[in-house]
């Protein structure tokens, strides 16, 4: 792959971060980690490394963001 994709796969994961990171509330910032998780999906593929891919798909992009929202569902049930 050429270098310019790789450069933009890397600012466009390092404005993911930024977002997660600056994102306040749980909710949109569960929505902007799975975000985070496919723009990290998408460096690997680019890096050439599917399985990592595939991995970081289903953990990163999947998996954890569904856990932070099911949490704070139930946080916001018990506070009511």
């Amino acid at each position: 792959m050429s270098a310019a994709l790789i450069v933009v796969a890397l600012t466009l994961v390092a404005i993911g971060g930024a977002t997660v990171v600056f994102t306040t509330d749980p909710a949109r910032q569960a929505v902007t980690l799975s975000v985070f998780g496919l723009l990290l999906t998408l460096l690997f593929f680019v890096l050439q490394a599917p399985d990592v891919a595939l991995s970081q798909l289903v953990v990163g992009a999947a998996l954890v963001p569904l856990m932070v929202m099911l949490t704070v569902r139930k946080i916001n049930q018990r506070s009511r």
